[in-house]
């Protein structure tokens, strides 16, 4: 049994991580904003919920007081920003580059010293990095600067590893789901596979990453070849 805890855990692909994890019999722990949704989410899946905000960094450690000794951490906290240069909203790019780049890192800063020899660390990002959109100014900047976090950690914290997955177009998450089906059905036929990238094929990637032993400073992409198309 390993100990993991799941940061952005009450949604989406962390939520359907958490859920992996519990059902194969792991002391998982997941996060939230909220408590009593984190609270909810957990206890539905076996698991046990803690609220943090990333975007809130320096309360972050005073959050993470009841975690113990940790295996695997996944940090999967995202924040969906609509935000062009042309109309820049100052604000909004703040709060996103603050839950992103210095919450992922604040997280790991607290835990560290919970973390051992064969632990394994994986930070989310996203194919936004290599195909912006309009209005993906700030989330296209943070996901590049995922990558550049991943290597310092490994760095410092060896031997511990650090890897991040890319996820490109999840057709059956939350947010994709919302979508027009005409907009999904252009964005597979943009996709070499013929077939979008599924919440469970991430939640595979995220499980190899922290897994294998000598996969470490990676930043793995999910999209079944998207950017070639």
């Amino acid at each position: 049994m390993s100990s993991v805890l799941v940061v952005g855990g009450t949604s989406g692909i962390g939520l359907e991580f958490a859920r992996m994890r519990a059902g194969r019999g792991d002391d998982v722990v997941l996060t939230g904003r909220d408590a009593e949704r984190a609270g909810t989410v957990a206890q539905e899946i076996g698991a046990r919920g803690l609220a943090l905000d990333l975007g809130r960094p320096k309360e972050i450690g005073a959050a993470l007081t009841g975690v113990g000794r940790l295996d695997h951490l996944v940090i999967a906290g995202v924040s969906r920003d609509d935000n062009k240069v042309t109309e820049y909203d100052i604000d909004a790019a703040l709060r996103l580059v603050t839950l992103k780049l210095v919450g992922y890192t604040e997280v790991v800063h607290v835990l560290q010293d919970r973390l051992h020899a064969d632990s394994a660390i994986v930070l989310f990002g996203g194919q936004a990095k290599e195909r912006p959109y309009p209005g993906a100014t700030t989330v296209a900047t943070v996901n590049a600067g995922v990558g550049g976090l991943v290597n310092t950690l490994a760095v410092e914290l060896a031997p511990i590893r650090v890897n991040a997955v890319h996820p490109g177009v999840v057709g059956d998450s939350p947010y994709w789901q919302a979508k027009p089906e005409k907009v999904l059905t252009t964005l597979r036929t943009e996709t070499p596979t013929g077939r979008l990238a599924t919440m469970a094929d991430v939640v595979d990637a995220v499980d190899f990453l922290l897994r294998n032993g000598s996969v470490n400073a990676v930043e793995l992409s999910v999209d079944g070849g998207w950017l070639l198309g």
